[in-house]
């Protein structure tokens, strides 16, 4: 799940006291499961606006351009009739809904991170989308998030009865997970595993994918 916050009211009223009209547009999907952009967080913010919000629409996943085109276009006269919209998805739905609508994009959220769901208000970043996956060797854990100093070979000597000095010991340390999982999978061959740095420059960005 993509997690998301919304911004302060204070800076979303800012942004928004340029336009007489605003169309709101929410998400269906990670952050309706977030508590920041579902319908319920939409009708209130359409109510907060009052007479200025003249419309608004949960999109099932408005970082899908065919689901814009679907679940938008019943909306297309409020749209069209608008200064701006009012966008309460994280940063891809927002540039997608404003590419669909081609008008001013008002980004009422903060995109994180990729992340697990505990419950509603806990989440914790699992996910860098770094382009070079390495779970099956790691034990299901990845360093790149987990370990703070995003260590890829191995725990530094920094960690005690397995907590990480960043944060003052209060974080597990990744490697010491990694080296739990993998035992307990009987698979600690792989921990001894030598990986050479990542090319990062191989990740050229924007980054795009087409598959057929």
């Amino acid at each position: 799940m993509i997690i998301t916050r919304q911004k302060p009211q204070e800076k979303i009223d800012e942004m928004v006291a340029p336009y007489g009209r605003v169309f709101i547009v929410g998400c269906g999907t990670c952050a309706t499961g977030c508590g920041t952009g579902g319908e319920e967080q939409v009708k209130a913010m359409a109510q907060r606006l009052g007479s200025r919000a003249i419309g608004w629409a949960v999109v099932e996943s408005p970082c899908d351009a065919r689901i814009n085109r679907r679940d938008l276009a019943a909306r297309k006269g409020e749209l069209e009739g608008a200064d701006a919209v009012l966008c309460m998805a994280c940063g891809a739905g927002a540039q997608a809904v404003a590419e669909y609508a081609d008008k001013a994009i008002i980004p009422a959220l903060d995109t994180l991170f990729i992340g697990k769901t505990e419950r509603l208000g806990r989440y914790f970043e699992r996910c860098r989308a770094c382009a070079d996956c390495i779970l099956l060797e790691t034990g299901g854990v990845c360093p790149t998030v987990r370990c703070s100093k995003g260590l890829i070979n191995g725990p530094c000597g920094g960690q005690v009865k397995g907590k990480c000095e960043v944060g003052d010991y209060k974080n597990d340390c990744a490697w010491v997970l990694i080296f739990n999982s993998l035992k307990r999978q009987n698979r600690l061959d792989a921990f001894r595993k030598y990986r050479p740095p990542k090319d990062r420059s191989a990740k050229a960005r924007p980054q795009e994918l087409a598959s057929r």
